[in-house]
């Protein structure tokens, strides 16, 4: 994996451009981690943990947001709370 650090942060920074969408609703999401295999994994805070539509906005809006900000990125992958 490239510099997981670097990749951390490039991850953070593609997150800000969807979060503004997310908190119309009153929503967010939180990076919990990036696999050795290049997954970001994410966990849903606030109204998205109980949306209905979060399958849809991980697939059509942070998947290919982040996918199209960051090289190297396979995917984007929910954990629930419990995960790590």
């Amino acid at each position: 994996m490239a510099d997981k650090s670097q990749m951390m942060k490039d991850v953070e920074s593609a997150l800000e451009h969807v979060r503004p969408h997310l908190a119309v609703d009153g929503g967010n999401v939180e990076l919990v981690d990036i696999t050795e295999d290049n997954v970001v994994l994410i966990r849903w805070k606030g109204a998205c943990r109980n949306c209905n539509m979060t399958q849809m906005t991980l697939k059509a809006g942070i998947e290919e947001v982040v996918k199209g900000k960051v090289a190297n990125v396979l995917g984007v992958r929910v954990v629930e709370e419990s995960d790590p």
